[in-house]
């Protein structure tokens, strides 16, 4: 259904650091600048940054998450820990599992340096 997911920064570099190291630990090539713009892209899509080309403060969604595919619980604790080294924030509850409809996650929460709400997400085997 997606292409891509684009998201606002204010500080490009900090921002190519961070999501380097990020989506690193989910075996994602490092991003490439592109002007205003830094595009990682994989088989599966595209996640982009970029300073808002109207010249406004960029901000975050209010009740918006983006969730990563972590291939293992292990990965996902990598990405939590690598969030928060690269100056991330914690959010929600402390990654861990969540269950609920007869469906088992693990689920890691953080929030990048501007705000906005991210998910390592490992679909837990039967």
């Amino acid at each position: 259904m997606f292409s891509h997911i684009m998201i606002g920064t204010n500080d490009l570099d900090r921002a190519k650091t961070f999501y380097d190291a990020l989506l690193g630990t989910l075996g994602v090539p490092e991003g490439r600048v592109d002007r205003h713009r830094i595009f990682w892209r994989t088989k599966t899509g595209t996640f982009s940054v970029t300073r808002p080309i109207n010249g406004e403060a960029a901000t975050f969604a209010n009740g918006g998450t983006i969730g990563f595919l972590a291939n293992s619980q292990a990965e996902a604790d990598a990405f939590h820990a690598t969030g928060i080294a690269h100056g991330g924030k914690t959010c929600e509850e402390p990654p861990g599992i969540r269950e609920g409809s007869g469906v088992k996650l693990y689920i890691a929460y953080l929030r990048d340096p501007d705000g906005n709400k991210l998910c390592a997400l490992h679909r837990v085997p039967a």
